[in-house]
């Protein structure tokens, strides 16, 4: 088992967790939130961040919610299926909220920060289904983030996820992906390269690393 360091100085007291949404559309007040994914990150006594759990939900539209027929090819996504189990936007969101609160605790960390890819859609996304739900305790800073395309871009000259997995040298699964999950591990997997290997080049320097003894 790794072990696990409480990350509550790496990031000026924020838990970096790595959102996934796949949507209806690219209007986060009329469009359906249909799938959502959370990589819940921590932190090795090295000061290096590995990839701990996923948790994810099916989403049930919201009643009148638009589902554009292009989103939906790209995602493969039938939101009325008859094996699909889906639940209702507030349950989705408060067990999902549920363990990252826990997980900011454990962190000795004061709140979550929204990791993704191209992070302004998801948090927009997270934020307008917040409100439409009603759910409370949103764990999440409402505007702050941190976006794998702006570290990717640095890392490996790509933007594109698919493309920057591969530069990065992991497998890509063109079957798999627009998957929540399986593009929230990816991200995720992309987020720790690079924050390690940035480390690792400071001579393995990184705020809230364990003194060495």
């Amino acid at each position: 088992m790794t072990e696990f360091v409480p990350m509550g100085q790496r990031f000026r007291g924020f838990l970096p967790v790595v959102i996934d949404l796949e949507t209806g559309g690219f209007n986060a007040q009329t469009d359906a939130l249909l799938q959502i994914a959370a990589v819940i990150l921590r932190m090795d006594s090295r000061g290096h961040l590995y990839r701990d759990r996923t948790l994810s939900h099916h989403v049930r539209p919201f009643e009148g919610a638009n589902m554009d027929p292009k989103s939906l090819e790209v995602t493969g996504i039938n939101p009325y299926h008859p094996l699909r189990i889906d639940v209702p936007e507030d349950e989705a969101l408060a067990q999902v909220f549920a363990e990252i609160r826990s997980e900011v605790k454990l962190n000795h960390c004061t709140r979550a920060v929204l990791v993704g890819h191209n992070a302004s859609f998801d948090l927009g996304f997270l934020n307008a289904t917040v409100e439409r739900a009603g759910v409370k305790r949103n764990p999440f800073h409402p505007f702050s983030n941190l976006d794998t395309v702006t570290l990717c871009a640095m890392a490996y000259g790509q933007t594109v996820l698919a493309r920057a997995a591969q530069e990065a040298g992991m497998d890509w699964d063109n079957e798999e992906a627009h998957s929540a999950v399986y593009d929230a591990e990816k991200t995720a997997d992309l987020f720790c390269r690079v924050m390690n290997r940035w480390q690792d080049l400071n001579g393995g320097d990184a705020p809230g690393r364990p003194a060495s003894s």
